[in-house]
């Protein structure tokens, strides 16, 4: 009896076990479509903000409540030609050819920054394309977890797609971050140089795209050694990169 008793008690949290998990899948699902819905809606529609906007709002607002950010849609053809040269340069030398992932530069990244964990070195290096980085920033956050991760390949891959590349440069460079509440080329460009985003020269944008990896730091020092040449160096690769 006592044994039929146990017998019936497994089935019956076999059957709970398992009823969960079909339920956490069907959430996983749903989830996914409405992210999917998202990209979607995304490559017809402007955004307004994006997720990184909305807490670095949260973020400035702990100190100043009355803090806005700095931002302004434009559109593709408003943008220069050289400053999405310098971004393409900077951020994504294969934008044009790859499907939104490159595996070989997440490995190398992976391995560098392995060997700078080994050294008790803090710089790290990121091996995301601007699919990717257009994902976070819209969708997701900057956290650094797995999670996070596999949620901003799957996004990229939805990006890829459904939008074509012009759409997802146009998107980057938008929601960009280039320094403390500074949003999108529109901004950057007023921020630095008091133009437009379509009247920045070459070397203007070689800085803005230089800037792109570390924002806020490079809003507060704007004349290091580093960016220096780093401006200098996307100058010269600018002028042999594709764009859409």
């Amino acid at each position: 009896m006592a044994t039929r008793r146990s017998t019936v008690s497994r089935i019956r949290w076999g059957r709970v076990i398992g009823a969960s998990l079909m339920a956490l899948l069907c959430l996983i699902i749903m989830y996914q479509l409405w992210m999917f819905c998202l990209v979607v809606w995304y490559a017809y529609r402007d955004p307004g903000s994006s997720s990184i906007m909305r807490q670095e709002l949260s973020r400035l607002r702990e100190t100043d409540p009355d803090a806005e950010l700095k931002y302004q849609w434009v559109p593709y053809d408003r943008i220069s030609n050289s400053l999405k040269r310098a971004v393409v340069a900077s951020e994504d030398a294969n934008f044009t050819e790859h499907d939104g992932v490159e595996w070989d530069a997440i490995r190398k990244a992976w391995e560098y920054n392995q060997r700078q964990e080994e050294k008790g070195r803090s710089k790290r290096r990121g091996g995301s394309t601007i699919t990717q980085q257009l994902a976070k920033n819209l969708f997701l956050s900057t956290s650094r977890s797995y999670l996070r991760k596999g949620q901003e390949l799957m996004l990229t891959y939805m990006i890829e797609h459904v939008m074509p590349k012009r759409r997802i440069l146009e998107l980057y460079l938008n929601v960009a971050e280039w320094g403390v509440g500074v949003f999108g080329a529109e901004a950057a460009a007023r921020h630095y140089y008091n133009t437009s985003a379509a009247g920045l020269g070459s070397s203007q944008a070689a800085r803005l795209a230089a800037m792109l990896p570390n924002p806020r730091y490079y809003d507060k020092h704007r004349s290091t050694r580093y960016l220096g040449s780093r401006t200098g160096t996307l100058t010269r690769r600018m002028r042999m990169v594709e764009i859409p």
